[in-house]
């Protein structure tokens, strides 16, 4: 999978407590992303979660015409996800961009019943999804 530098709101990014992504995507005019050729917001625990309680993270995908998000509109969002299944390479979250969005995106992250001791994750929008699974051919060669 690949994915543009200038599409990703934050490279293990170190997280222990309630903040927003350290990147922003700001789409000037052209706010149809994905129209035709939809992309995906992807959300990766780069580093396992770690808290002396039992934290919770809720990851939440937002847009708004203001690069300060004074009146953000949520895109999508998870449950409250517990630290135990926040594990090195867990994929988080993973939702397609829906149309008509506004002119700034960015993740949220917010800890519950914290703080995080650690805990790193990675968020970009990708346009295509890597996603197959490798199977046993089911034959021999002799």
């Amino acid at each position: 999978m690949m994915y543009d530098k200038h599409l990703t709101f934050g490279t293990d990014q170190a997280v222990t407590a309630t903040a927003a992504s350290t990147d922003i995507v700001d789409l000037g005019v052209v706010r149809d992303i994905g129209n035709g050729e939809p992309l995906e917001l992807v959300v990766l625990c780069t580093e396992a979660a770690t808290a002396a309680g039992a934290a919770t993270v809720t990851f939440t995908f937002e847009t708004d015409d203001n690069s300060g998000f004074s009146s953000a509109a949520t895109l999508a969002a998870t449950t409250a996800i517990g630290k135990a299944s926040l594990t090195a390479g867990t994929e988080v979250l993973r939702v397609k961009v829906p149309l008509g969005v506004e002119r700034y995106l960015r993740m949220n992250y917010t800890v519950a019943t914290g703080p995080l001791t650690a805990g790193k994750f990675t968020a970009f929008l990708a346009e295509e999804r890597q996603a197959n699974t490798a199977y046993a051919s089911g034959f021999t060669v002799s």
